[in-house]
């Protein structure tokens, strides 16, 4: 990359001051509590042993992959909120764009795995064991965090081509790949359409289908059901990844599909607006998986209490 002196200034949530202190106060307890959720799934996955199985296994990797996301932005927007230090070297900037980018995409290629775990469970039950072994899980997570990487590795190279000499002001509290596309001087043609393609073809578009026809599958088996108590266990097993799904392939397509055009900044409210939608998936998302899922699952809330007993029998 170009201009490798240079800094960047993060815009950051907000410009007034009287709202730095209540901003900083609540980003705080929301990024603790991100922690505490995700913390507490994994603890309970690996203590339970009614928890070990694949199911529990990829929703543990989930967590720590909103542990990695929250701690890429979180720290760094706390700093900003509490020391008004706004400024970002293009190093520190393009790193946090790798490691963003790369635990995202992890996520994406996770929420496939488990659209698959949930089809095999639902549409294959006497041979789910069978088929969904430890050995695939291992093999399907490892797989899942390299593509990650990898994806990621690809569109910070392509970046590296990129120089930057107008405006050095991102419009956002996190260095991320649109706004880093919004303010540079370069062409930025090839990277935006590498970055379409790699979407369309690798990330969303695969992930996407196999989650998609997995889910064609899952409802049609579930019609098939005669039992009430069948069908509603079956929705119940989905209706928490089905909301993550949502949540996540909503505004990560609106982040990465609405890229403006290199000669136009954007305007007040779409600037706005991409900061709320980058608040939404990057503090968020981290801090409603975990909710989601526990919230619902009569697994996870057993494991809770039976920890919560076991801590009142030691005192």
């Amino acid at each position: 990359m170009r201009n490798l002196t240079i800094d960047f200034f993060l815009a950051g949530l907000s410009e007034l001051p009287a709202l730095r202190l209540p901003l900083f106060l609540f980003f705080l307890l929301i990024y603790l509590l991100t922690l505490v959720w995700n913390l507490l799934i994994i603890v309970l996955i690996v203590t339970d042993s009614h928890l070990h199985v694949p199911m529990y296994f990829f929703l543990g990797n989930l967590a720590g992959l909103d542990l990695c996301c929250s701690s890429v932005t979180g720290p760094r927007m706390l700093f900003d909120l509490h020391t008004q230090t706004r400024n970002i070297t293009i190093m520190a900037c393009i790193t946090q764009v790798f490691c963003f980018i790369s635990f995202a995409s992890s996520e994406i290629f996770l929420l496939a795995v488990m659209s698959y775990d949930r089809y095999t469970a639902i549409c294959h039950p006497l041979h789910y064991t069978q088929i969904m072994n430890w050995k695939l899980c291992v093999q399907l997570a490892s797989i899942v965090w390299c593509l990650g990487f990898a994806y990621s590795l690809v569109l910070t190279l392509c970046a590296q081509r990129l120089s930057f000499c107008g405006s050095h002001i991102i419009e956002s509290f996190f260095c991320d790949l649109p706004q880093l596309f919004q303010i540079s001087c370069s062409d930025i043609y090839i990277n935006i359409l590498l970055t379409f393609l790699l979407n369309l073809s690798f990330l969303e578009g695969t992930s996407f289908i196999i989650t998609f026809l997995s889910y064609v599958y899952i409802f049609k088996t579930i019609l098939k059901i005669t039992l009430k108590d069948g069908r509603r266990k079956a929705y119940s097993t989905c209706s928490s990844h089905l909301t993550v799904l949502f949540i996540f392939y909503g505004t990560g397509f609106f982040n990465y599909f609405q890229l403006k055009t290199k000669d136009v900044l954007p305007k007040t409210k779409d600037s706005l607006a991409g900061r709320l939608i980058s608040l939404f998936y990057a503090v968020f998302t981290p801090l409603l998986n975990p909710l989601i899922y526990s919230l619902r699952n009569r697994d996870l809330k057993g494991a809770l209490q039976k920890i919560l007993f076991r801590m009142r029998s030691m005192t």
